[in-house]
């Protein structure tokens, strides 16, 4: 073997392993992504941690760190972020299935996930809850509420932005649940679950306003 063959040989070892270390990564995020969602079904159906008035959840965000975190979807933010290790992974496994959609599904997600980011409010409620239990006088906690609840609907789950990211994740899993089906590395019922989760979710999610 000449020493070109074998330079040619390490290179693509050496890509091999970068490619597994992506679909470890892949792997992980997507086993945190299913832990986190099936906590927050469990929060969901329980509904235990839901506030009842503005104030109240407020005041909740200011004594109760942990239950705020909850209260303020952190672990739906976190399930979004989780994508990020996901979709490179998919995009690297089935880029040769079908580039251009695995691309296109791939932007998507980034789109999507950098949206949801930019319309998340829990940093600013928090804030929020601070000046609240400062407040001094009624007027001031009658203002901070306002100011809160204008937060509140311009956040991931009432905001123009983030009804398009929602539309833009769920389609993402669509396209890439599509893709998966022509593929042989996946199981077809990996696809079709993936496909028809996507699809009922992308659904609602449209349907939401209406």
């Amino acid at each position: 073997m000449s020493q070109f063959e074998r330079n040619q040989l390490m290179s693509v070892e050496t890509e091999k392993a970068d490619w597994n270390s992506m679909y470890t990564i892949g792997g992980v995020a997507a086993r945190m992504q299913l832990g986190l969602t099936l906590l927050i079904i469990l929060i969901t159906f329980v509904g235990a941690l839901n506030p009842g008035e503005p104030n109240e959840f407020l005041a909740i965000l200011y004594t109760d760190r942990v239950v705020s975190g909850l209260l303020d979807d952190f672990t739906s933010l976190i399930v979004v972020a989780f994508y990020l290790g996901t979709f490179p992974a998919l995009y690297v496994a089935l880029r040769r299935v079908n580039p251009t959609y695995t691309a296109l599904a791939t932007l998507f997600t980034v789109v999507g996930v950098t949206v949801v980011f930019a319309t998340h409010s829990g940093l600013s409620m928090f804030y929020l809850s601070e000046q609240y239990a400062a407040a001094a006088t009624e007027a001031q906690r009658a203002q901070l509420l306002a100011v809160g609840q204008a937060v509140m609907a311009s956040d991931m789950w009432n905001s123009t932005g983030g009804y398009m990211a929602g539309i833009l994740l769920q389609g993402a899993g669509v396209i890439i649940s599509l893709v998966m089906l022509r593929s042989k590395e996946f199981r077809a019922v990996t696809a079709w679950a993936g496909f028809f989760g996507n699809a009922f979710d992308l659904t609602q999610h449209i349907l939401h306003p209406f």
